[in-house]
């Protein structure tokens, strides 16, 4: 196992095109995996024990990624930040966002994404997990 650490000056694009250079790896049987969250807002987290339902833009900001994933729309996955105020509210700083383009950058052609773990913790943090290939 190697850990790799995101490259938080440059954009999101130029991590992906930094991070589809790990594409090869996978032919050699690598798991490449990424660990963040697409929606991670902790000023509006509810820290207490109470059981808070998902604020509307975390949902919307979550359902909009995940169809633009679905879509294969990688490059407006990259420009996050052009999204809106759902977008701010979601992803307030990259470092959590970022790992997500890693694994996107992997995806080849014709291969499936599938979302394995979905939900919410806390209202805005989002739990959603997808697997390329």
């Amino acid at each position: 196992m190697i850990q790799l650490a995101i490259d938080k000056p440059l954009s999101a694009k130029e991590n992906s095109e930094l991070a589809s250079r790990l594409r090869p790896l996978r032919d050699e049987g690598v798991l490449i995996l990424g660990s963040g969250s697409v929606v991670h807002n902790l000023h509006t987290y509810a820290w207490s024990r109470r059981s808070v339902g998902s604020y509307a833009w975390a949902i919307r900001f979550e359902s909009s990624l995940r169809q633009r994933i679905e879509a294969r729309a990688i490059q407006s996955v990259e420009v996050y930040e052009t999204l809106g105020p759902d977008a701010a509210l979601a992803v307030p700083t990259p470092d959590h966002y970022l790992p997500l383009i890693y694994v996107l950058a992997q995806h080849q052609q014709g291969e499936p994404i599938t979302f394995p773990v979905e939900g919410f913790d806390g209202g805005s943090v989002s739990v959603l997990g997808f697997r390329v290939g």
